[in-house]
């Protein structure tokens, strides 16, 4: 045996018999840098702090609202109070005859109904930008992504005196005929053609003679499904959240949105202390359905995020 076989056989045992600590990394392997480390720490303690701030509001209204008129100024804001939950719930849906409760049915007239017509609405315009060709194509779509630039209060004047021109003010119609236009959603709506819907499936299809219709109908908007869902949860929340507009617009209490109701009734508390259990109680029920919209719609939302991530 030769001297290099030899040492080439001690060092092998000598690394063998080495601590664990002292042998070298395997191959492929890399220690986690300490910064790493530091960097994830950072990233989740500001989405904890974020996560805190944004839930600390809906967290008082939840304690707030299990407590009477007495306990809600007279203890701690996040502390339980006598558990009058249920006798709150019955007073909000009870008061004025039930007018929370036609608030509440306006709000979902105006976000459902609205919000479903306006995403389809944006799904079809998108798919159409996509996949049709015609003269000006680009220049018109510029002119839809101009619109997102422009605030929905700069319009809001505008829109009224439209409306008062031909008598839409005060009816339903004059927030769910707006809801309708959406250029962000057309935006949105036509990325996720591009992403979901391949060009090689509708030529197949006009191959086997189906109409253009026929093909978004049963072939373009099944694949679409997971952008209308994103499209409609943001148009549900814009859609539930317009208090600027449903206040311009109306003047009878038996239209309003549930966020302009409570606004009303927000505006006498101060002659009518007793109105503040209803405010709060009726602010957290109100909460409710974009919580639910969420939470049922979150796996649509989440795979719709990724359209044309991977190609």
């Amino acid at each position: 045996m030769s001297t290099h076989t030899v040492t080439q056989e001690s060092a092998s045992a000598e690394t063998a018999a080495a601590p664990p600590e002292h042998r070298s990394p395997a191959l492929g392997r890399r220690p986690r840098k300490p910064t790493a480390l530091l960097s994830k720490g950072v990233v989740n303690g500001l989405l904890l702090i974020a996560a805190f701030y944004m839930l600390m509001p809906v967290s008082w209204l939840l304690f707030a609202a299990t407590k009477n008129h007495r306990d809600l100024f007279g203890t701690s804001g996040f502390s339980f109070g006598d558990f009058s939950l249920f006798s709150n719930l019955a007073e909000v849906f009870t008061f004025n005859d039930g007018i929370y409760l036609r608030w509440f049915g306006n709000s979902l007239l105006y976000s459902v109904v609205g919000s479903a017509a306006s995403t389809l609405l944006c799904v079809a315009t998108g798919y159409a930008f996509d996949k049709y060709d015609f003269r000006g194509k680009e220049k018109v779509f510029g002119l839809v992504l101009g619109g997102i630039l422009v605030p929905a209060t700069v319009i809001q004047l505008p829109t009224y005196l439209l409306f008062s021109k031909v008598g839409l003010v005060n009816t339903y119609w004059a927030l769910l005929l707006p809801a309708l236009v959406n250029p962000f959603g057309v935006y949105l709506a036509r990325v996720f053609s591009e992403g979901y819907v391949p060009g090689e499936v509708l030529e197949a299809a006009r191959v086997d003679g189906a109409g253009e219709v026929r093909i978004f109908s049963r072939i373009a908007l099944p694949m679409l499904s997971p952008g209308f869902m994103t499209i409609f949860l943001f148009s549900f929340t814009g859609s539930w959240n317009n208090f600027f507009g449903a206040l311009v617009m109306l003047n009878d209490d038996k239209l309003y949105p549930v966020n302009l109701g409570l606004f009303m009734w927000n505006t006498v508390t101060a002659q009518q202390p007793e109105f503040y259990s209803l405010v709060i109680t009726g602010s957290l029920v109100a909460v409710v359905p974009l919580i639910t919209a969420f939470i049922c719609l979150q796996r649509f939302w989440r795979s719709g995020l990724t359209a044309g991530s991977v190609k």
